[in-house]
């Protein structure tokens, strides 16, 4: 088995080996995952976070030992909190750090990324926040364009920008709306809700492909074109700007 770890700051994850396939996914600066499948330009991944796979290019991510990556694995997970900073290389080159990067072994504003050390002095969480914070952190990402498979503040899509949110309160969800709908407690009704659950759609056949973050009296915020702010009702979301309900509700699940 192999092991490697992103040292860019967004690079994509495709469904195919090839650089016009389907991105599914993305990584950000210091995610580590385990390498499944190398070939001459692409190996396929899958990441240690949600063990989501894919495929990446070879170029763009740095291979790790097995005893790295366990270390990383047990270690209490650092995350950049600011909307885009940098870090510094030991040999003054800079690296992009968008929100939500990891930052292997932190300390006192500095951090390892295989062999190389890097000097981060931007804002970083580290510890499980409440529930109550979890929608003051979703603002991060308002007016974020949406983008498929995107998980930055430069482009995210429905189940990016929940799974981000969660991430840097400290709790892990799994990538895809469908797969995050069997997460938590089912909740009856709008009205046993609180801010920070999370409100699952879908579409004509039943599949769920949608999901926002409720939030207080009746308002929930999620990723359609941008990351913005509806109403939702029983029947599903209700867009202010056009004035129609854009995703039919299926169910609200308490994660926490």
């Amino acid at each position: 088995m192999h092991y490697g770890i992103c040292n860019l700051s967004i690079i994509p994850l495709r469904i195919e080996p090839t650089d016009t396939s389907e991105m599914v996914s993305q990584l950000l600066f210091g995610e580590h995952f385990k390498v499944l499948e190398i070939r001459k330009s692409w190996s396929k991944i899958r990441i240690a976070f949600d063990n989501y796979e894919g495929w990446i290019d070879n170029k763009q991510y740095e291979e790790i030992s097995q005893e790295t990556f366990i270390t990383i694995e047990n270690s209490n997970p650092v995350l950049a909190a600011e909307i885009i900073d940098f870090a510094t290389k030991t040999d003054q080159s800079f690296f992009t750090i968008p929100l939500g990067s990891s930052l292997p072994f932190y300390n006192n504003q500095n951090l390892i990324l295989n062999t190389s050390n890097y000097q981060y002095e931007g804002k970083v969480l580290k510890d499980k926040l409440p529930k109550e914070t979890i929608i003051e952190i979703a603002y991060n990402f308002l007016n974020t364009p949406y983008l498929w498979g995107g998980k930055s503040p430069f482009g995210i899509d429905c189940s990016g920008f929940t799974q981000m949110v969660y991430k840097l309160c400290g709790y892990n969800l799994l990538r895809d709306a469908f797969q995050q709908a069997t997460q938590g407690e089912v909740l009856s009704f709008i009205e046993e809700s609180e801010p920070g659950d999370l409100a699952f759609f879908d579409n004509n056949e039943g599949i769920i492909t949608h999901v926002g973050i409720i939030m207080n009296d009746n308002y929930i915020i999620h990723a359609h074109g941008k990351v913005r702010i509806d109403r939702i009702d029983h029947s599903g979301i209700f867009n202010i700007d056009t004035q129609k309900h854009s995703h039919k509700l299926r169910v609200i699940k308490k994660i926490i």
